[in-house]
């Protein structure tokens, strides 16, 4: 689709009147499965989706939308505020820049992170929010370099998520902190283009990690690196979301004893759904509501592991983040 607004609806009417498909899965981005779920709405199919969780996707009250992720987005970086929030006070950062693509993924997180660690008193020193079809971060990454903030946090996607890391680097900024919304998450991906010594003290937001220890991940990981090869700590967090969108189908299909789309928004919206990324259940618009939620990763000697809350925790959290190389 090429992240064309106007070609992913282009897809999805084809795929459903001329391929005439059982099925249809979501696409990635918020951008993309608003046009996306309006046409699959319209023709009375059920909407499973693992990466379009911004709040406009909810608004619309759609009954046929399922997001299989474990939290609303808007909700991604609630830990990695509550976690800043619970550092000793002479530890505790004392101001953070933000920047933002204009994007209904990114932004809701960066706004409500704001608003959460402003009201526990931590002082905002930069807000920029970018064009999401920027193609030069540079300047933006200057202004969050300039705010000499303790924290930077980041709503990025992994293009200019990588950006930004090279401009810090090259500018000597070293933030006791530093998250991003996307970008981080995509494993060997991320660490080949910022250089795998350089990742280390990166968080980001994540449901999921390979070692985790919810339903069918073991298989999961296993049959991925069977078929792809490399090692576990490479697979993108996309690709586990992808396959979470499976196996809540399957279970839904099973449940309703029928692939007919009537029948499976029936089930999907009833009962709880394992997955690889923890349980999770749906409201009546299609808003996730995960037992676990969205936890902090956190890349440590190579790898990204969870590190908050302490109950999934496989390292305590480095604070502060190690500097550059």
């Amino acid at each position: 689709d090429a992240s064309s607004t106007q070609q992913v609806v282009t897809n999805y009417q084809n795929l459903i009147t001329q391929d005439k498909v059982a099925l249809v899965f979501g696409p990635f981005s918020s951008l993309l499965t608003i046009p996306a779920s309006t046409v699959t709405d319209r023709y009375g199919y059920a909407f499973p989706e693992p990466a379009g969780g911004g709040p406009k996707v909810f608004e619309r009250g759609l009954h046929s939308i399922f997001f299989v992720q474990p939290a609303a987005v808007e909700d991604n970086l609630v830990s990695y505020t509550k976690w800043l929030l619970s550092l000793p006070a002479d530890q505790r950062p004392k101001t953070v820049a933000y920047a933002t693509e204009d994007d209904p993924f990114t932004q809701p997180q960066i706004d409500k992170a704001k608003t959460l660690l402003e009201a526990g008193g931590i002082t905002t020193a930069s807000y920029k929010v970018y064009p999401a079809e920027a193609t030069s971060w540079d300047p933006l990454a200057l202004q969050v370099v300039n705010s000499k903030a303790d924290v930077a946090i980041l709503g990025t996607q992994e293009p200019d998520g990588v950006a930004f890391i090279k401009v810090f680097q090259q500018q000597h900024y070293n933030p006791k902190s530093l998250v991003e919304t996307t970008g981080p998450d995509q494993g060997k991906d991320f660490s080949d283009k910022v250089g795998s010594a350089n990742t280390e003290g990166i968080m980001v937001p994540a449901g999921w990690t390979p070692d985790a220890k919810a339903y069918g991940n073991d298989k999961f990981v296993t049959e991925f690196v069977a078929k792809f090869g490399g090692k576990p700590g490479d697979i993108s967090a996309d690709s586990a979301e992808a396959y979470s969108v499976g196996q809540v189908v399957d279970q839904a299909a099973k449940k309703a004893n029928s692939i007919d789309n009537k029948a499976l928004i029936t089930a999907l919206h009833t009962g709880t759904y394992q997955t690889i990324q923890g349980p999770i259940s749906f409201d009546g618009v299609g808003k996730p509501q995960g037992v676990a939620g969205v936890y902090i990763e956190q890349w440590q000697s190579g790898q990204a592991i969870f590190v908050y809350p302490p109950t999934v925790a496989s390292a305590k959290p480095e604070y502060p983040k190690p500097n550059w190389p």
